[in-house]
């Protein structure tokens, strides 16, 4: 299939987290977009927040921080262990139902 005909066939669907700066009534939105506005105080459906609570619960949970640089530094920290597990962000941000019926 040539790339033309298949970026015509192409597909977006975009996942916002309902923010007042994300909607406009200006937006001129293409046919092969779909944008998606989860309900409010729904983390879960969310993958970065389960990036969040992952961080805090095994690097960032039970501490006492004596200064703001000690709390951006364990968080700087936290951050590095996790992008040396790729595996680890992979399966936390898994949606089994977003691969359903695909093989």
């Amino acid at each position: 299939m040539s790339g033309a005909r298949r970026r015509r066939r192409s597909h977006a669907v975009l996942l916002f987290d309902g923010a007042g700066w994300h909607t406009t009534d200006k937006l001129n939105i293409p046919k092969n977009m779909t944008l998606i506005f989860p309900p409010s105080r729904s983390p879960e459906l969310n993958p970065v927040e389960n990036i969040r609570q992952f961080l805090r619960a095994n690097w960032l949970a039970n501490r006492v921080f004596e200064t703001c640089d000690d709390i951006i530094e364990a968080a700087y920290d936290a951050q590095n262990d996790l992008i040396a597990l790729p595996e680890v962000i992979a399966s936390i941000g898994m949606r089994d139902w977003a691969h359903f019926g695909q093989s």
